[in-house]
C-alpha cells in the first residue's frame, strides 16, 4: 500500500538531515554512524545556535520522545506545513488568544487617556492648570522637517511602550504625499464616526447625545457639508456599550465590520475620521483662543502596530501607516501655520486603532472631559477649516 507523506514529515526530514550532515562534518565522522553521545549533543547545540532559533529541549522533561519533541518544534518553526495542511486559518493563533484579547482591551482603553504632558494619566492629579500650547508657529521648512530629531522634538510625543525609527518618519516624504481628495466624482468623501460614542464633557446633559462627542461630530459634519461643501457622512453607531453598560474592551473590533460595510457601500469615501475626546486629570483644561473664542485643543493620534514588548503586531497589521503619518503631519503643519496653539503634539502609540481602513485615516482627540460643549464646537470650526486646507486647497 502506497504511503502518503505529510508536508510536516518531509520538512522535518530535511531539517534533521541537514543537522546530521552538519554534525558529521563538524566532528569528522561518517554521517551514517549512530548519532549518540558527543555527536547528539553537538547536533542539538548547533541546531539551537545556527538552524532553529528558539530550540529548547530540557533534559528534565522526558514526558515526550525526542522525535515527538522535534516534530512539535518543526510545527512551530515551519508554519508553512500547518498552512498547507489547512490547520491554521484564523487571524491569530489559538495560543495567542489571551495576548490578543489583552492587546484589544489596551487598545480600546488607552488612547483617550493621554495627559497634557504626553504621558498616560493616572487620574490622581486634580491641581488646576490651563494648558496653552505655545502660540508661536514653529519652523516647518523642508530643511527643518527633514531632520528626524527636530521632528520628534517639536511635533511628536512617542509613548514609552513603542518606538519609531528615522526611516519610518521622514518629514520631507510625509509632507510631499498627495492628500487631496478627488472632487470630480459625486458622493461622500469623508466618514466621521466614534468608536467611543459615550464620551461627554464638563457641561454635557446626561441622556442628551447632542451634548456628547456624537453631537460634536454632528456639528463637524454640518460644517464640512454646508460651509466647505465636502460631502460627509456621520455614522453614530454605538460600540462602547454592552448590555447598557460602558465597556470599551472590544469597541474597535465591534466597530470594524460596520465601518467596512459603510466604505464598501460608499466607494467615493477617501477620508475616515474617528473622533474622540481625550481623558485628562480633572484639574487640566485643554484650551486656547482662536478668533477670540475659547477653543478646545485637539491632538492627532497615530497607531504604529508595534510595541517594545511584542514587536510588530502582525494581527493588527496596517498597510497604510506611512499614509496615516503623512495625513496627521500635514494636518499638524497646517494647524501650526494657521492656528498655532490649537494642536497638541501628535501622539504615537503601539496599536492599530482601526486606522487601516483608508490611507487618509485620522484618530482625533478633541478636547477632554474638562472642556465645555461650546469649546468643543469652536474646535470643530477650526478642524473643518484645516481639513479643507489639507484636502482641497
Amino acid at each position: 500500500m502506497e504511503r502518503k507523506w505529510s508536508v510536516h514529515t518531509v520538512l522535518l526530514g530535511l531539517v534533521f538531515g541537514i543537522l546530521i550532515i552538519y554534525g558529521g562534518i563538524k566532528l569528522d565522522i561518517h554521517p551514517f554512524q549512530a548519532v549518540e553521545g558527543e555527536v547528539a549533543e553537538e547536533l542539538l547545540e548547533q541546531s539551537k545556535v545556527m538552524y532553529l532559533t528558539g530550540f529548547s529541549y530540557l533534559e528534565g522533561d522526558k514526558s515526550h520522545s525526542m522525535g515527538e519533541w522535534l516534530l512539535s518544534k518543526a510545527n512551530e518553526l515551519i508554519p508553512l506545513g500547518g498552512y498547507v495542511e489547512g490547520k491554521s486559518a484564523s487571524e491569530t493563533d489559538t495560543s495567542d488568544a489571551d495576548t490578543y484579547a489583552m492587546i484589544l482591551a489596551a487598545q480600546a482603553n488607552d488612547e483617550n487617556e493621554v495627559g497634557a504632558d504626553g504621558q498616560l494619566v493616572n487620574g490622581e492629579d486634580d491641581s488646576a492648570q490651563t494648558l496653552h500650547t505655545a502660540g508661536v508657529p514653529l519652523d516647518t521648512s523642508i530643511e527643518k522637517m527633514s531632520d528626524f530629531n527636530y521632528l520628534i522634538s517639536n511635533f511628536y510625543a512617542v509613548d514609552s511602550s513603542t518606538m519609531i525609527r528615522p526611516d519610518e518618519l521622514k518629514g520631507e516624504e510625509l509632507l510631499s504625499k498627495n492628500m487631496k481628495i478627488n472632487q470630480e466624482t459625486d458622493g461622500p468623501k469623508i466618514l466621521v464616526y466614534h468608536t467611543h460614542s459615550q464620551e461627554m464633557f464638563a457641561d454635557s446633559v446626561e441622556g442628551d447625545p447632542s451634548t456628547s462627542i456624537v453631537g460634536v461630530g454632528d456639528y463637524l459634519t454640518e460644517l464640512l457639508n454646508h460651509t466647505y461643501q465636502i460631502q460627509t457622512l456621520h455614522h453614530t453607531g454605538v460600540y462602547d456599550l454592552i448590555n447598557g453598560e460602558l465597556d470599551r474592551s472590544k469597541a474597535y473590533d465591534m466597530a470594524k465590520p460596520d465601518i467596512q460595510k459603510i466604505l464598501e457601500e460608499n466607494p467615493t469615501i477617501e477620508v475616515v475620521i474617528d473622533l474622540h475626546r481625550d481623558g485628562v486629570n480633572e484639574g487640566t483644561h485643554l484650551v486656547t483662543e482662536v478668533n477670540g473664542k475659547q477653543t478646545a485643543q485637539i491632538m492627532f493620534f497615530n497607531g504604529l502596530s508595534k510595541t517594545r514588548a511584542n514587536g510588530e503586531i502582525d494581527y493588527l497589521a496596517n498597510p497604510y501607516i506611512q499614509d496615516n503619518l503623512a495625513f496627521s503631519l500635514q494636518m499638524q503643519v497646517a494647524a501650526n501655520n494657521k492656528y498655532p496653539g490649537f494642536a497638541r503634539r501628535i501622539y504615537l502609540r503601539g496599536y492599530r486603532y482601526n486606522m487601516h481602513f483608508m490611507p487618509k485615516s485620522l484618530l482625533i482627540e478633541a478636547g477632554a472631559q474638562t472642556n465645555t460643549v461650546e469649546e468643543m464646537k469652536n474646535a470643530m470650526e477650526v478642524l473643518a477649516d484645516l481639513l479643507h486646507t489639507v484636502l482641497i486647497e
